[in-house]
């Protein structure tokens, strides 16, 4: 698509499941809309919970512990990406990327999570595999340390500028030690702001449905100021809940030059039919400022709003992984 070329926009999908690797994953690829995917726990746990195809392997595993289930299911499933996606990534080297999350009950603990991301990323062996850390204060040094291994790295759950300041600095300083020069994305969230503040801001003669774009421009402003090519902002959480909106507003009103936008299945279909396919101008930084303080003014507490985000994130994720493990082994 014109995007690609005129701007280095990217639009990966945010949906992993064995027979959509196998046919419309393949589809997607050849038609030239997608460049890369994102996986979660919570992806992972809708799609093993909810399709025949890891049957015969789950009962192949049966003897093995929960944890390790879930890897060996989850891996060859990002293991068979990274193949189908390659030819993308040797065409143009920061595209073609698929990113599996370490444990996501290693947030805090920065040692496990480095171990366990050289461990995945070693274990799966193609150089198109990204390791999602979330932006915890453990994680920051997780990124560190994992990009200056040459290992490429997706940092996620990002909510507020500074974390996403906190991460980039981890991310440049790490990939400056590396001989390799791992590629990196910063994954700002934005529509979970919407759902969470559109009520408050409403009811105080604020607009809706704009704190999520605002939030994730002035982010994408904070991370372009590094200027490493080899970190680009993606905007997560990129799928509409309310009736109000078109199913592909957060994928038009973030084609940014130089980004990503990762988007569920039905979003990408709704943008392929809908959506807008040419450049949006850019807000500039001051605008998201002026935004801020109007919302300061009317006494909305934005820090506040991060901390909830990103511990409901967190928790969220958590969640996920802990029903995913409950459900991999049969009852004797």
């Amino acid at each position: 698509m014109s995007l690609k070329h005129d701007i280095n926009f990217s639009l990966w999908c945010d949906f992993i499941e064995r027979d959509f690797l196998e046919n419309q994953f393949k589809q997607l690829i050849e038609d030239k809309v997608i460049h890369g995917a994102t996986s979660n726990p919570a992806i992972f746990e809708s799609s093993i919970s909810n399709s025949a195809a890891y049957s015969q392997q789950l009962d192949m595993l049966q003897a093995n512990e929960p944890k390790t289930i879930y890897e060996e299911l989850a891996l060859c499933d990002i293991k068979r990406a990274s193949e189908i996606l390659h030819p993308l990534h040797d065409e143009k080297i920061e595209d073609g990327f698929i990113s599996i999350e370490v444990d996501p009950l290693l947030c805090d603990d920065e040692k496990g999570t480095i171990e366990e991301g050289l461990r995945i990323y070693r274990t799966i062996g193609n150089d198109n595999v990204m390791i999602k850390v979330p932006a915890t204060k453990a994680g920051y040094g997780a990124m560190r340390e994992l990009t200056a291994e040459g290992i490429n790295v997706n940092a996620t759950l990002i909510f507020s500028p500074q974390q996403a300041i906190e991460c980039t600095r981890a991310l440049d300083e790490g990939i400056s030690k590396s001989d390799k020069k791992p590629q990196a994305v910063v994954s700002i969230f934005v529509s979970r702001f919407d759902r969470m503040c559109d009520g408050e801001l409403e009811s105080k003669g604020m607009p809706t449905s704009k704190l999520g774009i605002i939030n994730a421009t002035k982010c994408y402003h904070e991370i372009n100021k590094f200027n490493n090519k080899n970190i680009r902002t993606l905007f997560a959480s990129t799928g509409v809940k309310s009736t109000d909106l078109d199913s592909s507003y957060y994928i038009d009103e973030l084609l940014y030059p130089n980004s990503i936008n990762t988007a569920p299945l039905l979003t990408i279909e709704d943008w392929i039919k809908d959506g807008k396919k040419e450049q949006i101008r850019v807000p500039k930084e001051s605008e998201c400022d002026d935004f801020f303080s109007e919302m300061k003014s009317k006494n909305v507490d934005i820090e506040k709003v991060y901390d909830n985000l990103l511990t409901n994130g967190l928790d969220s994720f958590k969640d996920s992984f802990k029903d995913l493990l409950g459900k991999l082994v049969t009852p004797a």
